[in-house]
């Protein structure tokens, strides 16, 4: 939404891409994401945003007195991380929903920290109307207000409605919606977290 509404280019970085099985790989590709940043800030015109998506997979709590080489080869990739930040010019965001596993050197390098909470049942209604066309507004309510879900747990469920619906050429009804919730509470339980 910030990139749309500036009218910014988003480089968005696949954190499995900067792993390598190859001593000195990752370390090298996470420097190249970098680099590559800062050519293209010189050849835009407005800078674009350099995402770190799932940020806690390369800015995780650091290890301390640490032998394995995967471990050593982690921390190094965290202080280069750390001292590009010290000296990036343009604009980086990073997003996770495991905050607490962020190592705490990061929290002075990012200007604005903002957590997100799960939308209002007023603006959940919202979200199951947009992702169930022809869902009524009663119902979208009383989803709302019964299952405090986020909006990736209601796309979860919609998507099981529009498989329904694809394969037995049926839309299910109230009913099996609550049971598509009450599946997608269950696997929430197993660990399993969207937005």
């Amino acid at each position: 939404q910030i990139a749309k509404k500036t009218g910014r280019a988003i480089w968005m970085v696949d954190i499995s891409e900067t792993k390598s099985m190859w001593f000195g790989e990752s370390e090298k590709k996470i420097k190249a994401i970098f680099d590559d940043y800062r050519r293209s800030l010189k050849k835009s015109k407005i800078e674009p945003i350099l995402l770190f998506n799932e940020a806690d997979g390369v800015m995780g709590t650091r290890l301390a007195g640490v032998n394995r080489a995967v471990d050593q080869t982690q921390n190094t990739i965290q202080n280069i991380i750390l001292q590009e930040l010290e000296n990036l010019s343009g604009i980086l965001i990073a997003t996770s929903n495991l905050t607490t596993n962020l190592d705490k050197a990061f929290e002075r390098r990012f200007l604005y920290k903002i957590k997100f909470e799960k939308p209002s049942a007023e603006a959940t209604a919202c979200i199951w109307k947009d992702k169930i066309p022809g869902l009524k507004t009663k119902d979208a309510d009383h989803l709302a207000a019964r299952y405090s879900f986020s909006g990736g747990q209601i796309e979860n469920v919609a998507r099981k409605y529009l498989l329904k619906e694809i394969l037995h050429d049926s839309k299910p009804d109230l009913k099996e919606l609550e049971e598509y919730c009450n599946q997608e509470l269950l696997e929430g339980e197993r660990g399993r977290i969207g937005f």
